[in-house]
């Protein structure tokens, strides 16, 4: 599919100088602010990892008061191996469903990864293999698909350099939102709620070492 209206949106290479410790953002990270604040009716996101910040906290607050919906997608404990940035999200958990947002937990044992990845080899494997969501998407409004680098935390966000394309085109927002979409249902993610969260999915032990990794500061994750 062509279409004659995409913008490539790139940090510059070590955009971190140290002059601003850990934060100071970048050119994506203005970029995403920019679009999400520009919706008018939705926001669709997937990120592996999701640790927030006042400043992203403060963003979907506006929006949401604003009437726009957020949902997000990310891993589950049971599907993720960054326990590191698992904690970081488990803190903020609670707040992000204070505020209104839509989390959506992806499951290590998806159906969807029997059509996208395993479908054929899955009878002679003789396991399931862990699925996790590794895909860093965005849908604003239907019409602007957002495709890249750049996970939703801190490091992305001040440290890392990120890109990503913006495609103002409806058809092609349409089918990743569909995709999106597919990703939320129950066969695939949980859906989690201030009474509800699929921790319980792992094994005490599991839980513990997340529990543990509270003690790397937020910031650096």
């Amino acid at each position: 599919m062509w279409s004659d209206s995409v913008t490539f949106v790139s940090d510059v290479p070590g955009k971190n100088a140290g002059t601003s410790g850990i934060g100071g953002g970048g050119a994506s990270t203005e970029e995403l602010i920019r679009l999400i604040k520009g919706a008018q009716k939705s926001v669709m996101i997937e990120s592996p990892y999701l640790v927030t910040t006042p400043l992203s906290q403060g963003l979907f607050r506006e929006v949401i008061a604003r009437g726009v919906r957020v949902r997000i997608l990310t891993n589950s404990l049971a599907s993720t191996d960054n326990l590191e940035a698992f904690s970081g999200y488990q803190r903020e958990r609670d707040a992000l469903l204070a505020i209104g947002v839509d989390i959506y937990e992806f499951k290590p044992d998806a159906q969807v990864r029997r059509q996208v990845m395993t479908g054929a080899l899955q009878p002679t494997l003789g396991y399931a293999p862990t699925f996790g969501l590794h895909a860093k998407s965005m849908v604003v409004d239907d019409h602007i698909a957002v495709i890249g680098t750049f996970n939703l935390d801190p490091r992305s966000a001040n440290l890392n350099t990120e890109c990503f394309a913006v495609i103002r085109n409806a058809q092609i927002a349409h089918d990743l939102r569909h995709a999106m979409d597919v990703d939320t249902q129950p066969d695939n993610a949980w859906h989690t709620t201030a009474d509800f969260n699929p921790d319980g999915a792992v094994s005490a032990g599991k839980r513990l070492k997340v529990w543990l990794r509270r003690v790397v500061p937020k910031a650096v994750l």
